[in-house]
């Protein structure tokens, strides 16, 4: 599923592009019944503590223990969280989701534009938006409310200012123009990296953004956005009575510095040396939980390179 030349030309000029049935209806199925089966399981743990009531199906279940100040997102997520790290923080790392990102069709659009050597880089994460309604005032994470302005280059530290990375958003349920779709700035790229501010959310002053230009990006499940990693871009409210489901993910050329050296990378695709290739998710799983132990017990480490000290941060 490579892309045409007019579509690597169209993503080079603009700085992102759309691409539907990027990833399979096989691939989405997996994925929705892996974590129904995790939801499942965290569920019968509150219920039986009794923080929350009983419910039945996915979205019921994730409504209910969100309002009941249970927390679903870290244990669902495919990363450690940014802040301190505990050895047992909870996080997932499934066959289904291993999947979703070494999906030979989705590598092939990647290696489309950084190459044939690709690392699967470890910024990655589950977004579930609930409804607007439903967020709590309190609620600071972007993976579930709001997200604010930025550049995913501006969410890495410098030594991966060189790197050649693309992101990947992957819609998992339909996004439509009210169900918080992404909204991207056309050619923004092309100015540089922007000042950001270390907010809760990492974000970039709308001063210094055209976002009077922003557009947003509705797309159907299975679908991909892919983007340069200068495009700023943002959510829009989720304000559908649905929740919204994706997630975040990026690639890099192998043997370049990740921006998050001390989360694990690995090997996605390599032509040179196909047997580099990881192709066991549970070795995946262990890497991860490896670098839980060993952060667990280390001071902790930023992964921003921004503060509030800037004036237009104020």
């Amino acid at each position: 599923m490579s892309l045409r030349a007019d579509q690597i030309a169209f993503f080079e000029e603009e700085g992102y592009l759309v691409v539907e049935n990027a990833i399979s209806p096989e691939i989405l199925s997996a994925l929705r019944t892996e974590y129904e089966t995790l939801l499942d399981t965290l569920y019968a743990g509150w219920l039986a503590e009794g923080r929350v009531p009983e419910a039945r199906g996915f979205w019921p279940k994730l409504s209910a223990a969100y309002g009941a100040g249970c927390d679903w997102f870290q244990p669902m997520d495919c990363s450690l969280p940014g802040g301190e790290i505990a050895a047992d923080t909870p996080m997932h790392f499934g066959p289904a989701a291993f999947n979703m990102i070494t999906h030979p069709p989705l590598l092939d659009i990647v290696e489309s534009l950084i190459g044939p050597e690709i690392t699967s880089n470890p910024i990655q994460h589950i977004r579930i938006k609930p409804p607007q309604g439903e967020v709590r005032t309190d609620e600071p994470r972007a993976h579930v409310t709001l997200t604010d302005w930025h550049q995913d280059r501006g969410v890495t530290l410098p030594e991966a200012d060189a790197t050649r990375m693309v992101t990947v958003w992957l819609a998992v349920t339909d996004v439509t123009h009210s169900s918080a779709p992404l909204q991207v700035i056309p050619r923004a790229h092309r100015a540089g990296l922007v000042e950001h501010c270390g907010w809760a959310q990492t974000g970039i002053p709308k001063s210094l953004i055209a976002t009077d230009q922003a557009i947003p990006l509705p797309c159907p499940a299975g679908s991909a956005i892919l983007f340069h990693p200068l495009t700023p871009h943002a959510s829009l409210p989720n304000d559908s009575p649905h929740y919204r489901w994706s997630f975040d993910i990026r690639y890099n050329r192998s043997g370049e510095p990740t921006g998050r050296a001390h989360f694990p990378a690995f090997t996605a695709r390599s032509r040179k040396a196909p047997e580099t290739e990881l192709k066991d998710w549970r070795l995946w799983r262990k890497l991860w939980e490896e670098a839980r132990a060993n952060l667990a017990t280390t001071p902790h480490i930023p992964i921003h390179r921004w503060s509030t000290d800037s004036p237009v941060c104020a």
